[in-house]
C-alpha cells in the first residue's frame, strides 16, 4: 500500500491505494488548512485500514510545481514518514499527477481525441500560472514553467490542435486567451487519488526520492514583500 499527499494547491488531500486503485481518500477545501488537517487525515486512514506507517510499501507526494507553503508541508510529512518507517520516498509531479485525473468521461465531454493536447495548470501570482503541455497519452509536449498569461497564449499551437485547460489556474484564463480551438475543464478538481497510476509505477521500477535531500520543485524562487515598516517603526 501506498498514501499518497497532495498539497500542491489550497486542496488538502490524502489517499490510501493499493496495487488495485484508492482505497480511502480524506480532503479539505478550506484555504490554509494543510498544517492541521495534512497529519489528521493520514492518520485516520491508517487507523481505519488497521495499518501502522510501517506496513506502507511506501509515501508519495506531490513536489511541484506549486504553493510554497502547501509544497513545503506536504514534503517536510512524506519526508518525516519515510524516515520515521524506514519506507520509500516517492515525488510526484504536480502537473502530471493533475494529468492522470483526466477522466475518458471529461475527455469525451470537451471532444479531446489522440490529436489533441492537455494543459494542466497552476494558480501562481497574478496572471502568472505554471503549466505543461502533454499529448492525449501521457507524452511531453512541453516542458513545465511559469509563464504570464495574455490573449497571445498558445498561439504557437495550431488552431486546429484542440487544447485542454484545466486545474485551478484555468479559469483567471478563460477570459484572457483568444486562442480558437481551446476548451477549459472547469469541472476538474486536483486530488491526491490522482497520483495512484504515476506513484505504484515509481514503485514498480523503484524510483525513490533521498529522504535527506529531496526538496520541493518550487520552479521559481519565493519572494516575499517588504514590511512598510521596520522593526523600530520608521
Amino acid at each position: 500500500m501506498i498514501i499518497c499527499l497532495e498539497t500542491s494547491t489550497s486542496l488538502c488531500s490524502v489517499a490510501l491505494c493499493d496495487s488495485r486503485g484508492v482505497i480511502a481518500l480524506r480532503e479539505s477545501g478550506e484555504n490554509k488548512s494543510h498544517a492541521s488537517r495534512l497529519t489528521v487525515f493520514i492518520e485516520e486512514l491508517l487507523s481505519d485500514a488497521g495499518l501502522n506507517a510501517g506496513d506502507l510499501e511506501a509515501v508519495a507526494v506531490t513536489k511541484g510545481p506549486g504553493s510554497f507553503t502547501g509544497l513545503r508541508i506536504g514534503v517536510s510529512t512524506a519526508k518525516g514518514i519515510a524516515y520515521a518507517a524506514s519506507i520509500p520516498l516517492i515525488g510526484v509531479e504536480t502537473t502530471f499527477s493533475m494529468f492522470c485525473g483526466i477522466t475518458g468521461e471529461i475527455r469525451n465531454r470537451h471532444g479531446i481525441d489522440e490529436t489533441s493536447l492537455l494543459v494542466p495548470m497552476l494558480d501562481a501570482r497574478r496572471m502568472e500560472v505554471y503549466y505543461s503541455i502533454l499529448a492525449s497519452d501521457g507524452k511531453i509536449f512541453r516542458e513545465i514553467s511559469a509563464e504570464v498569461i495574455d490573449e497571445n497564449s498558445f498561439r504557437d499551437i495550431p488552431d486546429n490542435v484542440r487544447l485542454l485547460i484545466f486545474g485551478d489556474g484555468a479559469s483567471k484564463c478563460k477570459t484572457i486567451i483568444s486562442r480558437k480551438n481551446i476548451e477549459f475543464a472547469e469541472e476538474f478538481r486536483i486530488s491526491a487519488s490522482h497520483m495512484y497510476n504515476p506513484a505504484f509505477k515509481a514503485l514498480r521500477e523503484h524510483r525513490f526520492e533521498d529522504i535527506a535531500y529531496f526538496e520541493p520543485f518550487y520552479l521559481k524562487d519565493f519572494i516575499t514583500s517588504r514590511p512598510k515598516k521596520n522593526i523600530l517603526g520608521r
